[in-house]
């Protein structure tokens, strides 16, 4: 009579709380005892005779009481709940789930810092993506958001994700008016980059150009100097055909007193010049880049584009190494001046002759090791370390010649070296000869 067994086991299982941990009765040590034996008992009978289902069932209801006793005993467990909510689901009951998760975000962080926040709204996401994507119920999902978005407090911090979570949902809805408000009121509460990126990338997705150049307007209002922004500002202008109003905002963009990465800004500015075939206006932006900075890149970049089919040839490129070392020379830059010999000499080989390709290797430096004195903060002397050094042909500053005086003393000592050998080696041969 197997099921009258597992009926008599399961009223046990309500009335004497088996598999239950931290009950409220005040029993012996002995009856405890008695109870985790039935309760073996009836783990083993379903094993032996009953189905998947049942063994499951067991299972499942042990762990949903360690995680309700892990839960109790520390509400703020956020794991905790996030494991708890996965059995709910892995069991399939939506009462259950909404119970667990309802029970979980009802347990605010002890305090408005992002760093408590972060696992806590996480809860929520998944709390909506249960929603959306298991009980296909789009608008719960909504309204999961909403209320997550109204507990946040954005004066002090935001959550760029879950404002945009909301507002892709709200596009998967059918429903691009609340997108576009709640897009907008993100940019006013919380006003990070993502959310400008994503709003964007919604406009330009819907074709609504007009609206996607508002938003680049006050994406660089709110941060000037983000140079990627004015990049793809300007490309959006370029894909419309929109030339002039391209090269304005690259305009606009490097005219800013600050920016975060203007070598990016400057080479996109020069690429499109160059992609439009204004070979004049290039080679202007390449002058005016050259007043603000005298980086080597610069130098090869100008360099490699005299040569290119817009350009003005070989001769050209040619003057604008020889510029760019003598600049680089001139503040002492050894390192940059080695790049750039092997940009010219690479060029050389590349487009010029022997003799052009000689004549740049004659201003190729040798490495030297060279030793000097470390100091710590305090200027107190930690030992000689040694280091490498370039030593070009055409430098005779003070310790180039000291490097010469050196060299010379070092052939001469060589040379006395050698002398003394041969002396020795004839006065060896005189006196094998007297001894015959």
């Amino acid at each position: 009579e197997y099921e009258r067994a597992r009926v008599i086991y399961k009223h046990a299982l309500k009335l004497l709380h088996l598999g239950e941990e931290g009950t409220d009765e005040d029993i012996s040590e002995y009856e405890i005892r008695k109870r985790d034996e039935l309760y073996k008992a009836y783990i083993s009978f379903e094993k032996k005779h009953g189905d998947k289902e049942g063994i499951e069932d067991v299972i499942v209801t042990k762990q949903r009481v360690e995680y309700k006793k892990r839960v109790e005993t520390d509400p703020l467990d956020y794991d905790a709940w996030f494991e708890y909510a996965k059995l709910e689901e892995d069991n399939g009951d939506p009462e259950r789930v909404r119970d667990v998760y309802e029970r979980a975000v009802s347990n605010l962080p002890p305090a408005q810092e992002k760093q408590y926040w972060k696992r806590y709204v996480y809860l929520w996401i998944y709390y909506a993506m249960y929603e959306e994507l298991n009980q296909n119920n789009l608008e719960r999902a909504s309204q999961v958001y909403s209320t997550c978005l109204s507990l946040i407090p954005h004066k002090i911090f935001s959550f760029a994700k879950v404002w945009i979570y909301a507002a892709k949902l709200y596009v998967r809805r059918r429903d691009l008016t609340s997108a576009r408000k709640l897009f907008g009121k993100a940019i006013g509460l919380c006003g990070k980059e993502k959310i400008f990126i994503e709003y964007i990338a919604l406009e330009l997705a819907l074709g609504e150009i007009d609206r996607c150049r508002t938003l680049y307007n006050n994406y660089l209002k709110a941060m000037p100097t983000h140079c990627k922004a004015w990049a793809k500002y300007a490309d959006l202008e370029r894909s419309v055909g929109e030339t002039d109003r391209c090269r304005a905002i690259y305009e606009l963009g490097i005219a800013q007193p600050a920016l975060d990465m203007p070598e990016l800004l400057w080479k996109n500015y020069i690429d499109f010049e160059i992609s439009e075939s204004e070979s004049k206006r290039a080679r202007d932006l390449y002058e005016r880049l050259l007043q603000k900075t005298q980086h080597v890149k610069v130098y090869i970049s100008y360099g490699q584009f005299e040569r290119t089919s817009i350009g003005n040839g070989n001769e050209a490129a040619r003057e604008i190494f020889d510029r760019g070392y003598n600049t680089l020379k001139n503040e002492g830059l050894k390192e940059e001046r080695v790049l750039l010999l092997d940009a010219w000499r690479v060029f050389e080989k590349k487009f010029g002759d022997d003799r052009s390709v000689q004549e740049v290797e004659r201003k190729m430096p040798r490495r030297v090791k060279r030793r000097k004195m470390r100091t710590d903060n305090d200027g107190t002397e930690l030992g000689w370390e040694e280091y490498f050094d370039y030593h070009f042909p055409d430098d005779d500053d003070g310790k180039d010649s000291n490097l010469k005086i050196l060299e010379m003393a070092a052939k001469w000592k060589k040379m006395q070296a050698e002398q003394k050998n041969e002396e020795s080696e004839e006065e060896s041969s005189d006196d094998e000869e007297e001894d015959e």
